[in-house]
């Protein structure tokens, strides 16, 4: 008698076990299916507030077809930039970027969106001491130096040379493939 009910016992924690199991997935599956579109939405809007950020001057933004996450940025339907993903090994890890180039492959922005980087050291890559020395540079001038009387070249973050170097280098690439894509650039 005693070991049917012990079974019995087992049973029904099983049963209440799958039953809340049963529950927890269907009200996960609704809440998903309810906020699924609105998610979708806000991840829209959050990549045009990236893009904006990055070429305020424009009023459009395209991606390219071919080209995943590049995009053009417009003003009255003329292409005015581009904005190209960008990465490099960094101290921390990769370091992801977003960079926006002018059609005269001059560095217009670059935004860091995703880094590992040692705080108060590597994250200076994106504070405007570093970052806005990208500038109006070309590739022939995204070289980083420790020299502080190189004026027209990128001064690294003291501290945080890999860090520099990665970004440097990251931005390079995408000045580069950039020109490469409009075969020189003014296109």
């Amino acid at each position: 008698m005693e070991h049917t009910s012990n079974q019995d016992s087992i049973f029904k924690i099983a049963a209440n076990l799958i039953g809340a199991c049963l529950i927890s997935g269907l009200i996960i599956a609704i809440t998903y299916s309810l906020t699924h579109g609105i998610a979708e939405e806000k991840q829209i809007e959050l990549k045009q507030l990236s893009l904006q950020s990055l070429v305020v001057e424009a009023d459009d933004y395209q991606e390219i077809e071919g080209k995943e996450e590049w995009y053009t940025a417009q003003k009255d339907g003329q292409v005015i930039a581009y904005i190209v993903p960008a990465a490099s090994k960094g101290y921390g890890g990769t370091i992801e970027l977003l960079v926006a180039i002018d059609l005269d492959l001059k560095v217009i922005k670059y935004s860091i969106t995703e880094s590992n980087e040692t705080p108060g050291l590597g994250d200076k890559a994106s504070a405007p001491l570093f970052a806005d020395q990208f500038i109006g540079k070309g590739a022939e001038a995204l070289e980083v130096t420790k020299d502080p009387t190189q004026k027209e070249l990128i001064q690294s973050i003291s501290g945080s040379t890999i860090t520099s170097r990665a970004v440097t280098k990251a931005v390079r690439e995408a000045v580069e493939e950039v020109a490469a894509f409009t075969q020189g650039g003014k296109s």
